[in-house]
């Protein structure tokens, strides 16, 4: 398997319930009250974090997702950490509703905004990146996809295409992503891992493939 540089592959993978991944998530915070717990799903481009948000808004019905790809949307590759804190974290912190337009929504002329509602169990933030030092303290715990980055890329090319200027993107993505990535570890911080795609015989629709944090090299 190639991974990121820095990043350990997991190990003693098991074959869980989404049930039972979702049960964990939640003991990773047992004192919170009066608001959502807050969730971070990270992993590379490719790497399935929308897809697995959304298995996870779907297994607790009064849950919201928000992508860090809205957030960042015409503004950064990742230097989006307070803006997230300031217009969505923080108000779910508070238990308020959140209905955000970033300033570069504004300025293109992007309809609609991200929204939460009040009354949410669990808020799913997912996006390469999310799990950070800077953000440590607005999440409750954290998912690292963790995946072959070949197959990722290959996933990424069919979904983006590879025109020039989707390599140029790309390029200009990897400058950032890949210190980034090795100087947060979001591998070593989150509470658990998930197989991206999955290795073990199991069943897609109920069951994910999961393992221990692993430790930088």
């Amino acid at each position: 398997m190639r991974l990121h540089p820095g990043e350990p592959e997991a190990a003693d993978w098991q074959v869980v319930s989404l049930l039972d991944v979702v049960q964990r998530l939640r003991e990773a915070s047992p004192g919170v009250t009066g608001r959502p717990r807050v969730i971070a799903i990270d992993g590379r481009g490719g790497a399935g974090k929308t897809t697995l948000a959304e298995r996870f808004r779907r297994t607790v019905p009064a849950s919201a997702v928000v992508h860090t790809d809205d957030v960042a949307w015409n503004h950064a590759y990742f230097d989006w950490g307070d803006v997230l804190a300031e217009n969505v974290l923080e108000p779910v912190h508070r238990g308020a509703a959140v209905d955000f337009r970033p300033g570069a929504w504004i300025d293109h002329d992007r309809p609609g905004s991200i929204t939460v509602a009040s009354g949410a169990e669990v808020v799913w933030v997912e996006g390469t990146g999310v799990i950070r030092a800077e953000l440590a303290a607005w999440f409750d715990a954290g998912v690292w996809v963790q995946g072959d980055l070949d197959e990722q890329e290959q996933l990424l090319a069919a979904r983006d295409g590879d025109s020039p200027e989707q390599q140029e993107h790309v390029r200009n993505w990897l400058r950032e992503e890949l210190p980034f990535l090795r100087r947060e570890a979001p591998w070593a911080r989150a509470t658990l891992i998930v197989a991206g795609p999955a290795h073990l015989p199991h069943d897609p629709e109920t069951e994910l493939v999961i393992a221990p944090p692993v430790s930088p090299r």
